[in-house]
């Protein structure tokens, strides 16, 4: 009796299991390459050879050339050594081309003993010295120039505000064989990762003082991307703008205000303020570009890096020619459909997955179609358990349940599906969700996304094999980012639920054409979820600190614990920085708990934090003043619960 008991209950669990919707890593494994002892890599720059081995370049100077990596046991060889702070490498013709902090550097072994015997300046450019002045690159553009993007400097009594003290800084700029450069766009703020996608160049960017976000800028020749600093150069001969710190500055305040003390005091985001956005800039200034796409902060990355795009033809899944972004502080990679309208790039973007070890800095695609991924924390911070890493991404050959593609429509978005969708769930308007909003363009450090504003479904309509919807939406904005979700769909065969369920597409442009007539739409709606019942008022006591009140869980309810408070937390994107036990890119939930500040304190922080309350953390906190007050003195609750 007990074995036919046992035999049942192993069968429900079976049952249960089989039913639950795959996750990411259900398909893409993580393969951790083995790396001799005492080797330590914090990979800067990553590339394949022609032989089928492939380089690496680290953040302390070494070149090593990893012969057979798709095997159990890679060979390490170191090619070269010396280098400052190598953040980015090709090979070309038999050599390498790395960018070190000031210079293009050409490594070549000429005696062939597999080592580089010549180590040649192609051009250096200026840098100021400060640490923070990184270059990224190169890149190698069709005409066989390379590109480089120079980072910004911090200033020194205004730590926080991005400084241009040398002018390649807050740059991109293109080097050729013979040594010249060619300025070729500015505004810049952290540029970590270029990307030639079909023979136009793309970078990434990080949140920060005139970030609102990160995202992906298209960068054509003269473009100006936001970041002021390097207009300081805009007088000079060569500048690759036409935009003057005098014509920024009479648009935005650049807040620059000293207190009572004499000091500069740090831009903070103002709640209800009226604000401006880049867009609005461009109105005016025609080579002020936009995002190809905003990678919300928080949601997708805090700190993108490398752009890749998929030529495995089908290999690595089924997103070929599709783009993919690393995060460095998430430890993580996105993905990227783009598309052009009215001649513009502007795009979808979904999470991709998580879980490496350490900051993704930089991505290949091997000859196997697996993606090997480089790693760093270095001074930087990020998710995962160790500093620095070298890592490959395997997909196993099943299809996942997820959005293809994601275009934009005249009246809404055209989406297409891995595999067919159940069509009960995709023809009732409650399984979506959408919403857009947008980020300001000010001198403080980040934007909470702001103008949000919920959209309604007015319809859909779903293809024959069911895997094209069409969703009919009421309130399309250009420039703001349209968030989608859902939730509600099924696939047709299993009934799983979508890997990634949320798309964050940035309309540039709504593109002209045909809109659905109302009977071509399924319009049911079976209604939303409810919405959970209220908690109980919390009991209101005097703060340990002394400095206000602070709210504690009432007998009757149910004590706050991580597994309770996780969906808030995932929610307001909580968890992309902070843990309950240990250090990420944020102080561990029990380490904020240990400084026994007042709920209402915290609540405060959340809306303006104060870096230089944490200063061994290298990553500054947005504000994040859109959090409903209810939620972050939840939140609050829960953190002081940890005590």
């Amino acid at each position: 009796m007990k074995v036919k008991i046992l035999g049942f209950l192993l069968m429900i669990s079976c049952v249960t299991w089989a039913q639950e919707s795959p996750k990411e890593e259900d398909y893409y494994k993580i393969v951790t390459l083995p790396v001799p002892e005492g080797i330590l890599l914090e990979v800067g720059g990553i590339t394949m050879m022609p032989n089928g081995s492939m380089a690496l370049a680290t953040r302390r100077g070494d070149i090593w050339v990893v012969e057979n990596p798709s095997s159990r046991n890679p060979y390490f060889r170191k090619f070269a050594s010396g280098l400052h702070e190598v953040l980015g490498l090709v090979y070309k013709d038999g050599s390498f081309y790395c960018a070190q902090r000031g210079e293009l550097t050409k490594l070549t072994d000429k005696n062939g003993d597999g080592k580089a015997d010549s180590y040649e300046t192609i051009h250096a450019w200026e840098v100021s010295g400060h640490y923070h002045e990184y270059s990224f690159g190169p890149k190698i553009a069709p005409d066989g120039g390379f590109f480089v993007s120079g980072n910004v400097a911090f200033g020194d009594e205004e730590w926080w505000r991005g400084e241009a003290r040398a002018k390649t800084r807050g740059s991109v700029f293109k080097i050729y064989e013979d040594g010249r450069y060619e300025p070729w766009a500015a505004g810049m703020r952290s540029p970590a990762g270029l990307g030639m996608i079909d023979g136009e160049l793309f970078y990434s960017d990080n949140q920060g003082d005139w970030m609102g976000s990160g995202g992906i800028w298209h960068l054509r020749k003269g473009v100006f991307v936001g970041h002021p600093a390097s207009l300081k150069w805009a007088a000079s001969q060569n500048s690759p703008v036409k935009l003057t710190e005098e014509q920024f500055f009479a648009e935005r305040d650049n807040r620059k205000v000293r207190g009572a003390n004499g000091y500069y005091i740090k831009p903070e985001n103002v709640v209800d303020e009226k604000f401006k956005m880049l867009y609005e800039l461009k109105e005016k200034y025609p080579m002020v570009q936009t995002p190809v796409v905003w990678l919300p902060h928080g949601i997708l990355g805090i700190s993108n890096s490398e752009i890749i795009r998929d030529e495995t033809n089908g290999d690595f899944g089924p997103f070929a020619g599709q783009v993919f972004i690393g995060d460095q502080g998430q430890s993580k990679i996105m993905r990227v459909f783009m598309e052009k309208v009215n001649g513009e790039f502007q795009g979808a973007a979904w999470d991709f997955r998580g879980g490496f070890q350490s900051g993704v800095m930089r991505m290949t695609f091997s000859p196997d179609g697996s993606m090997f991924v480089g790693e760093t924390n270095r001074g930087w911070g990020s998710a995962g358990d160790a500093n620095q890493g070298l890592q490959r991404l395997v997909w196993n050959g099943k299809v996942p349940f997820e959005m293809l593609t994601c275009k934009a429509m005249p009246d809404g978005f055209e989406i297409n599906f891995t595999m067919p969708v159940d069509r009960k769930s995709a023809e009732d308007l409650a399984s979506i969700a959408a919403s857009s909003f947008i980020y300001k363009h000010h001198p403080a450090y980040g934007s909470p996304p702001v103008n949000k504003q919920d959209l309604k479904v007015k319809g859909v309509k779903l293809s024959e094999d069911g895997k094209t919807l069409r969703v009919v939406l009421d309130g399309l904005r250009p420039f703001y980012v349209h968030e989608l979700n859902l939730e509600g769909i099924r696939s047709a065969v299993n009934s799983w639920s979508l890997v990634h369920p949320t798309v964050y597409y940035t309309l540039n442009a709504i593109p002209a054409g045909n809109k659905l007539a109302t009977n071509e739409v399924k319009t049911f709606d079976s209604g939303k979820v409810k919405a959970a019942a209220p908690s109980k008022t919390a009991k209101e006591l005097v703060s340990p600190d002394g400095k206000g009140k602070t709210t504690a869980v009432s007998a009757t309810t149910a004590p706050v614990t991580f597994a309770t408070i996780k969906p808030l937390l995932q929610k307001h994107t909580c968890l992309a920085c902070h843990a309950e036990d240990k250090r990420l890119v944020g102080p561990a939930f029990k380490e904020i708990a240990k400084r026994k500040y007042s709920n209402e304190k915290i609540v405060q922080l959340i809306y303006n934090p104060k870096p230089e309350n944490w200063p061994d953390y290298a990553t500054p906190m947005a504000a994040m003043p859109q959090v409903p007050k209810k939620d972050a003195l939840t939140i609050a609750a829960y953190i002081n619960s940890l005590r």
